[in-house]
């Protein structure tokens, strides 16, 4: 999962990546792994983009350059597929900074764009980052201005209910200790006061008892039952 935040909407006329944001998730669930920097544009920063990341020259003052930071994001992603919410922003800013430091291209056919996922599975919109949140129950708390990080984070949850395979709870763990919650609020489970009742009538498990019998000594059922 990927985002990124500017100085600019426009790379090919000299806007620069201001924050780079990566997670890693293996078969829909975040791995814990994650990318994130803020990065020194050694350019000024379009008003209209301050008001939505809210990250300053002066703050990105003393941050790397993507010189210092490139191989580590390369390392990173690896040849993984890339997730992101209008991909082709993202890969032509992150493509221009890589030719700045003559490093090859990411393709374009490594991109998913959940925009484009969006567009198909709602055709009427809106299909904004924080509109699908909502659309989907997803936590908007922690989100008062765009960061490429937590971003890449609400895109996960996104992501996941755009295939169809929602999780009850996603949990995210950072290397740097933050945590947070995709999806469902997650909660610890605690134990029942007492046994739930069996929904089971003797005539059920006098049959199941039966049918274990019929499936032979090496049977899988009998580590578990005390019938056998």
């Amino acid at each position: 999962m990927l985002d990124t935040e500017t100085t600019g909407l426009d790379a090919a006329n000299g806007d620069r990546l201001i924050e780079l944001g990566c997670i890693e998730i293996v078969n829909r669930i975040p791995t814990g792994r994650e990318f994130h920097r803020y990065l020194n544009p050694e350019r000024d920063i379009h008003p209209d983009a301050v008001a939505v990341h809210g990250l300053t020259r002066a703050f990105l003052q003393d941050k790397p350059r993507f010189k210092d930071v490139a191989d580590d994001f390369l390392a990173f992603i690896e040849d993984a597929p890339l997730v992101a919410h209008n991909a082709a922003f993202d890969l032509s800013f992150i493509n221009a900074e890589l030719d700045r430091v003559s490093r090859p291209a990411l393709a374009s056919d490594r991109a998913v764009d959940t925009l484009a996922l969006a567009r198909r599975r709602h055709p009427a919109g809106p299909n904004t980052l924080d509109a699908l949140c909502k659309r989907y129950g997803i936590d908007l708390s922690q989100r008062t201005k765009h960061g490429a990080l937590l971003d890449s984070m609400l895109l996960a949850s996104v992501y996941v209910e755009l295939l169809g395979e929602r999780q009850a709870s996603l949990v995210f763990n950072g290397e740097n200790g933050a945590g947070g919650t995709m999806g469902a609020e997650a909660g610890n489970a605690e134990q029942r006061p007492m046994v739930l009742p069996s929904v089971l009538s003797a005539e059920d498990e006098a049959a199941h008892r039966e049918f274990v019998k019929s499936l032979g000594t090496n049977a899988l059922w009998l580590q578990y039952s005390s019938q056998g």
